[in-house]
């Protein structure tokens, strides 16, 4: 069943371009992937600091499973504790059609 993923970051001041390299680079490699449908980042209009990505998967137990632990990911975690000023904020989501036919 697709899932998205909607991920909030907020960055330090100094670490803003290293935080959009490093993303990117993600964000290249994850795009070859199968079960991968699609993302986009946002940049608050009021806050060049506060980003929003969405990324969607056909399968939330391959993200866990298989996707969280690709190599391409390593330098991006590993990172996140210098570049960010707070944990990220991860909220999860399935299409309506697919929550509504489970009883959700």
């Amino acid at each position: 069943m697709p899932v998205t993923y909607v991920i909030e970051f907020h960055v330090k001041p100094a670490e803003r371009a290293r935080f959009l390299s490093l993303l990117g680079d993600v964000l290249s490699a994850m795009a070859h992937e199968a079960n991968y449908r699609n993302a986009m980042l946002h940049v608050s209009p009021d806050d060049p600091l506060h980003f929003m990505l969405y990324e969607t998967w056909a399968s939330h137990e391959d993200v866990l499973n298989v996707q969280l632990q690709r190599p391409y990911r390593n330098a991006w975690h590993a990172a996140l504790p210098e570049i960010l000023e707070q944990p990220r904020e991860i909220s999860i989501w399935r299409p309506f059609g697919e929550a509504h036919r489970d009883g959700a």
